[in-house]
């Protein structure tokens, strides 16, 4: 097999097949959506279909040795059966679901696949600096990670605009929680835990819990873990004000905007024995592309390669904290490509 398929034309989508393809891959783009197909070099393939899962997926990902899987949560977790059935494929994985890639481990070792979930930014990164941290420090006693893709200035509206499927966003404010205090994973409701945080450059902002830690939960060593999204002040609170969700004008009204001013923050801060260590990322999108869309496609494109130049030749399914021996690689690629990132 060679070449690679990214399933899924989005903001991250187009950003992972346009990069790859820039380094020298043949990209398969596969969406249902033409529109996907615009503003990326005319040499990718463009497959215009809609994932028929009775079909398989083998004739669509044909002859690529690995497959990016940047779908929407509610599909893609249905492909991921198939794709790791299929002998040898690697895949990484963008998919922001419910359900844990890690029951289809039998499966992929069984057809020598391997998928690596959560492939973005937090999770993905997050997961990589507080893995590397443990395996430095040893157990930690408390674990915090902050992150958000916002407008660079707050509106009287929302104050936000979705940098990904609109559809994940409104997911990530309902479902709830799941967070590890005193040594114990317990659930709290999503939105809670509101509290003001400091983003360098662009001041006052607020933080809430969202189920974001997934396998954080039990890979790391943790008394307290918690992570948070955060948002102007204001937008959650209208959020929570709605008397019913309606997806399809939030969807409208969360429509991102590719001429208005963006960034992405993640800070990710550990403590152990009296000491903190933390780390801040900021970046504002470049050449184009959204900051949400550089933050986590730039993750995905080099998990993508490290798969393609046999460094991660690990059946089965995981998750990203077994990249914690590389990640001094991947903070000095995110800065070599103009992410700022200081500790």
């Amino acid at each position: 097999m060679n070449g690679v398929c990214v399933l899924g034309g989005g903001l991250v989508g187009r950003f992972v097949a346009t990069t790859l393809f820039e380094r020298g891959y043949k990209i398969r783009l596969v969406d249902s959506d033409s529109s996907a197909f615009t503003k990326i070099p005319k040499e990718i393939e463009c497959v215009h279909t809609r994932i028929d899962l009775d079909e398989g997926l083998e004739k669509i990902v044909g002859n690529c040795k690995v497959v990016v899987n940047c779908l929407p949560g509610r599909i893609g977790h249905l492909v991921r059966g198939q794709l790791l059935s299929i002998e040898g494929m690697s895949v990484a994985d963008l998919a922001f679901t419910s359900e844990d890639p890690r029951d289809l481990d039998e499966l992929a070792r069984k057809h020598t696949s391997q998928l690596i979930f959560d492939v973005g930014i937090a999770p993905g990164l997050s997961n990589i600096i507080i893995g590397d941290a443990q395996h430095r420090i040893g157990k930690l006693e408390r674990a915090r990670i902050w992150v958000g893709g916002n407008p660079q200035k707050s509106d009287t509206d929302w104050s936000y605009m979705a940098p990904f499927s609109p559809s994940d966003v409104i997911e990530e404010y309902t479902r709830p929680a799941r967070i590890r205090r005193n040594g114990a994973i317990i659930t709290a409701p999503a939105l809670t835990e509101r509290h003001a945080v400091d983003v360098p450059g662009y001041g006052r902002m607020e933080a809430f819990l969202t189920d974001g830690l997934r396998s954080l939960l039990d890979t790391i060593d943790c008394d307290d873990v918690a992570e948070y999204t955060v948002r102007w002040p204001g937008h959650i609170q209208r959020f929570i004000d709605l008397e019913t969700i309606d997806e399809k004008a939030l969807i409208d009204a969360w429509r991102f905007n590719e001429n208005r001013p963006e960034f992405t923050w993640l800070a990710v801060e550990v403590d152990s024995d009296g000491n903190r260590n933390r780390w801040d990322l900021i970046d504002k999108g470049k050449d184009g592309w959204s900051s949400m869309a550089r933050t986590t496609g730039l993750v995905t494109v080099e998990v993508v390669e490290m798969m393609v130049e046999g460094v991660l030749n690990i059946d089965g399914v995981h998750p990203p904290e077994v990249l914690h021996p590389h990640a001094e690689r991947f903070i000095q690629m995110m800065r070599d490509n103009g992410v700022e990132i200081w500790d």
